[in-house]
């Protein structure tokens, strides 16, 4: 298939290009400058770096010509802060984005689309009686964007929606969402307090494969729950230790109200500053301290995505995460293409 992409430079977007290119695809992208320092793309991928939101219809309508499939790996997501109401910042990048390019790809004959989105919406659907999108705005877009999405979906066109848990591995020149984490662990001086709960995780290579698979194997409008490893965050913090040379490091589990005394502090500050995160963080502690797990079976199998060393991409993260916080590596944050 002959595939356009948006986002192909990204961490997750120059990942599927490799793997749509190994099994024979042919991918272009358009993708916000810079290149990150280091970043090895496939040589075999076409790029044209700029800013698809200030395309007008026909420039993208170009790019689509001739395209059996199209892959959104692009948006923003909910570590974004801004002003009220931030629902509608993600609303114009993760939802007005995807409906625009979904009806400029089916009308220009694309018969595959493959959008990135949430975990959390996943779960949001689950358990409606919990009220998920209510309170969260981020969470609100993206089953919004799944809606979006699935409407173009028919015989002639299918769309399938990934809902991506958290991701690790690395992309030279890329900040890791992971600093955070290195760096309030570095912060607490004689143990890692932490809630209970956990999450699903995978590999940047196996959301790869996931996306190469939805590409290949979806028929009609679907969404795919991805989740291959499920950890405690006690298993995956003993983990994040080794890598920063903490292997003897207590992890304390502190109670819920704890963590939602800390959601408290943080949504202060954004109120001084006359910001909105995308989560609220004190109505998050629910999510944050249950375990998160979906099991392989529920989109993983189905895709065709295989085992792969969970291990090794947490350490990749966590070396980056630390360099990075060392001043030794120069990277780019993300960035709303």
């Amino acid at each position: 298939m002959k595939i356009f992409m948006i986002g192909g430079t990204g961490l997750l977007g120059s990942e599927a290009a490799k793997e749509l290119i190994r099994r024979g695809h042919t991918v272009t992208a358009i993708a916000l400058p810079p290149l990150p320092q280091g970043a090895v793309l496939s040589p075999e991928m076409k790029i044209e770096f700029g800013n698809y939101l200030e395309m007008t219809d026909d420039e993208l309508r170009e790019h689509f010509e001739g395209c059996d499939g199209f892959v959104f790996a692009a948006g923003v997501d909910e570590r974004v802060e801004g002003q009220a109401p931030i629902y509608e910042l993600f609303k114009k990048y993760n939802i007005d984005s995807v409906r625009r390019l979904l009806r400029i790809a089916k009308a220009a004959g694309v018969k595959h689309a493959v959008i990135c989105g949430s975990y959390f919406s996943y779960f949001a659907k689950k358990d409606t009686t919990k009220n998920i999108v209510k309170w969260h705005p981020y969470i609100r877009s993206r089953v919004d964007q799944e809606s979006a999405a699935l409407w173009f979906a028919d015989d002639d066109f299918d769309v399938a929606v990934l809902e991506l848990p958290y991701i690790f591995g690395t992309q030279p020149g890329r900040k890791p969402v992971w600093v955070f984490l290195v760096e309030m662990i570095r912060k607490m001086k004689k143990m890692t307090l932490y809630p209970r709960g956990g999450t699903t995780m995978v590999t940047v290579h196996q959301v790869a494969q996931a996306m190469a698979g939805a590409m290949e194997r979806n028929k009609g409008g679907n969404c795919y729950p991805i989740g291959f490893y499920n950890m405690t965050w006690i298993q995956f913090l003993s983990i994040v230790h080794r890598y920063m040379g903490y292997q003897n490091r207590r992890i304390l589990t502190i109670p819920d109200w704890m963590y939602r005394l800390g959601g408290i502090k943080i949504m202060k500050e954004q109120k001084n500053k006359n910001l909105e995160g995308g989560l609220n963080m004190v109505k998050f502690t629910d999510l944050m301290c249950s375990n998160l797990f979906i099991d392989r079976s529920e989109g993983c199998d189905f895709l065709g995505v295989t085992e792969d060393n969970i291990d090794a991409a947490i350490g990749e993260s966590i070396r980056l995460s630390m360099e990075v916080l060392g001043g030794k590596a120069e990277v780019v944050d993300m960035k709303a293409e």
